[in-house]
């Protein structure tokens, strides 16, 4: 079993930055890929980032490009989503989740665990 945790959201004005942390208790993390994911009000959850088991591979959806970046720390059970440049449309309760595949994987009905999500909310 694994338990996600997800910190660091909050209130920010475009432009600002945020670092968001998803802390993952249980004995697949080093083995397991790591996603993040996004939900705005009256929308569906989208992609947004996903890094493979070892960090060696990151994806991106096209929106957030050049401005995210995702890492991870195998030691400290823990994958990172650092956002920069904020805009108000990333505004939305942004969800960690973790595959049982090392690989990456973009479609999120293919991930088995999930946090409870955090708030981020970009004032314009």
């Amino acid at each position: 079993q694994v338990q996600l945790v997800e910190s660091g959201g909050g209130l920010v004005q475009a432009g600002g930055s945020l670092r968001l942390a998803c802390a993952a208790s249980g004995r697949i993390f080093n083995d397991a890929s790591m996603g993040w994911f996004r939900q705005a009000p009256g929308k569906e959850r989208e992609f947004v980032a996903a890094i493979n088991w070892s960090g060696g591979t990151t994806y991106y959806t096209d929106s957030v490009k050049g401005r995210f970046t995702i890492s991870r720390d195998n030691a400290k059970n823990t994958v990172y989503l650092q956002m920069n440049s904020l805009k108000p449309e990333d505004t939305a309760v942004y969800y960690c989740a973790a595959s049982s595949m090392r690989e990456i994987m973009v479609f999120a009905s293919l991930y088995n665990y999930w946090g409870q999500g955090t708030q981020v909310t970009v004032s314009s």
